[in-house]
């Protein structure tokens, strides 16, 4: 994703950070801030999520593309922007006005992608519903094999993560507030 490390290597810069600050602010490795700038390597989602957070920003504002109007009610699958990368997919109603305090995804893990193995913390609460295939979700140590029609919910402030155990694409409808992409 060669405009992925272009951006973060601006915003990087616009903030005035070298390379080194930015990966201990995160809580990465230097070496990981360098392969991502020079697009040898794509960041797993709790990376990116680490390094926008240094950086004062959200997934959502890293991705978006454009906005809605305060006032709009309905939404096409036009309208979803994509936040993820690589093997995982979240694609998110555009909230550029801020307006709103709740975020609704619609998420896709390939069969073995996870958040990567550092776990994931951030404010709020979340939850979502299995729509189709496997999902291993870990909160606080505790792992649970979710499939179609189970359901999780937790606040987030607990360590966790997500990883596609099954052998198929796994497809979920997740929400959380107050927006954390």
């Amino acid at each position: 994703m060669e405009d992925l490390s272009l951006r973060i290597r601006s915003l990087r810069t616009e903030a005035g950070k070298s390379q080194r600050s930015l990966a201990r602010e995160a809580g990465v490795s230097n070496g990981t801030i360098s392969l991502i700038e020079s697009g040898k390597t794509d960041p797993t989602v709790g990376q990116l999520k680490k390094i926008l957070s240094a950086l004062n920003m959200s997934m959502a504002e890293f991705f978006e593309t454009g906005s809605n109007p305060k006032d709009q009610y309905f939404f096409s699958k036009d309208d979803l922007v994509e936040i993820g990368s690589g093997k995982i997919s979240y694609r998110h109603i555009s909230n550029t006005n801020r307006s709103r305090a709740l975020q609704i995804l619609s998420e896709v893990y390939e069969p073995g992608a996870d958040t990567g193995p550092t776990m994931i913390r951030h404010e709020g609460e979340e939850g979502g519903i299995i729509i189709s295939g496997e999902l291993e979700v870990q909160v606080l140590g505790v792992k649970k094999k979710l499939r179609a029609g189970d359901a999780y919910q937790f606040s987030s402030h607990l360590p966790h993560r997500f990883r596609n155990i099954g052998k198929t694409r796994c497809r979920l409808i997740s929400a959380c507030t107050p927006p954390s992409f």
